[in-house]
């Protein structure tokens, strides 16, 4: 017995070390758990090799409990996809579930997901087909995971078979989820008019739709320019008894700059002052990604401004967004203001949008302020400080 204890104290402490030794090199010590999930997310992030990737996740022990944890599974699932180590993948996925305190519907719920994340709809049926083999219990939240994880994968068809067929099969009963999610995979995959059928369909079955519901269908029928369609969804909504709150408003706004009318958007905007509501940060942000997309910087600055006006902090994309078209529009004195509001929030763009507009400072000749980029970004990001301080080296005396 004792000697059992030794072996299994001795494992344990291989192990230990095995994982700081992966995730903490410069260390002795050993980390906590969070400290392992934060290594882990870092180190997967810039991992190329996928053997690596599933060594950093073996010894990161992550678990679906912890929100950084899952963030790691996902960024995992995808430097593997990019890879196309789809075996890697199953690797991954099947060595948690064969952890025994793993066996729940909520983590198999989770794992059906990151199987639609890479793509692999077949392993995700199939796992959701042998829950009872593996002495989990399914439920129709497993169910409207399935659904997702074939909208994730762009299986449209496979989402079609599954509704179609499995409530009945495993007698599962669909929810407001269930047609949500399923409304959601007939609009993503232009077939809007499909809206009408789930609709008719929860009617009968005395289930109402919510804001959710009638959101996604006009976002879809927006997507395929059935601006008609729009217009008998917010009748319908009416006939329901849900209101027109600010987030559908956003939606409507969001679709319509995605097809360049921002200008209809904005009335939109107006619209919504008029009925003494308030517009909020996704209003001003779709509107300003919008303007910036057609070009009409101007009108998007002045969007900025009445944002802040108003009392609404921007977030950091708002900032990013404006940079980034103001350089491609060789506005760099603008994305030079608008950079440094964003810096004094310790928000820095990428670095192609920095370099962009360090080489249009330098091309009207601010050379004082390109330099002055080029030391915050430094400062900031240590990775990337030897390619700066090349670019720096190259900038006229």
């Amino acid at each position: 017995m004792a000697l059992r204890c030794n072996l299994r104290s001795s494992t344990l402490r291989r192990f230990r070390l095995f994982s700081t030794s992966i995730l903490n090199p410069d260390s002795k010590s050993i980390l906590t758990s969070k400290e392992k999930s934060r290594s882990a997310l870092s180190l997967i992030r810039f991992e190329k090799n996928p053997e690596r990737v599933l060594d950093i996740c073996r010894a990161a022990a992550l678990t679906p409990e912890s929100h950084l944890d899952r963030v790691a599974y996902s960024r995992a699932i995808s430097s593997l996809k990019e890879s196309q180590h789809y075996e890697g993948i199953r690797t991954l996925i099947n060595e948690s579930i064969t952890r025994p305190y793993f066996k729940s519907e909520r983590f198999v719920s989770h794992f059906v997901v990151l199987y639609g994340q890479a793509g692999l709809v077949r392993d995700a049926v199939r796992l959701f087909d042998e829950m009872s083999q593996m002495g989990v219990d399914r439920s129709v939240k497993t169910l409207n995971s399935l659904l997702f994880s074939c909208i994730l994968a762009g299986e449209y068809g496979e989402m079609k078979r599954v509704f179609s067929e499995y409530p009945k099969k495993y007698g599962l009963e669909p929810t407001l989820e269930t047609y949500n999610t399923v409304l959601k995979g007939f609009c993503e995959s232009g077939s809007a008019n499909s809206s009408y059928s789930i609709l008719a369909e929860m009617e009968r079955k005395g289930i109402k739709p919510n804001a959710t519901t009638f959101s996604t269908a006009i976002t879809g029928f927006y997507k395929e320019e059935k601006f008609g369609d729009v217009g008998k969804m917010m009748d319908m909504m009416k006939k329901h008894g849900v209101g027109a709150g600010i987030g559908l408003y956003n939606v409507r706004i969001q679709s319509l700059c995605k097809l360049k009318r921002s200008t209809e958007a904005k009335l939109l905007l107006d619209t919504i002052k008029g009925r003494g509501m308030k517009p909020n940060r996704v209003t001003y942000n779709h509107l300003i990604f919008g303007f910036c997309v057609e070009g009409k910087m101007e009108i998007a600055k002045n969007l900025l401004k009445e944002m802040i006006d108003s009392g609404l902090k921007p977030e950091a994309r708002c900032y990013f967004t404006l940079i980034y078209y103001l350089c491609q529009r060789q506005d760099f004195e603008a994305a030079l203001a608008i950079c440094k509001d964003s810096m004094l929030e310790d928000w820095v763009p990428n670095m192609s949008t920095m370099k962009s507009l360090v080489d249009g400072l330098v091309s009207i000749e601010k050379i004082d302020d390109a330099r002055w980029i080029i030391e915050q970004v430094k400062e900031k990001f240590s990775r990337n400080a030897g390619a700066w301080a090349e670019i720096e080296e190259n900038l006229p005396k």
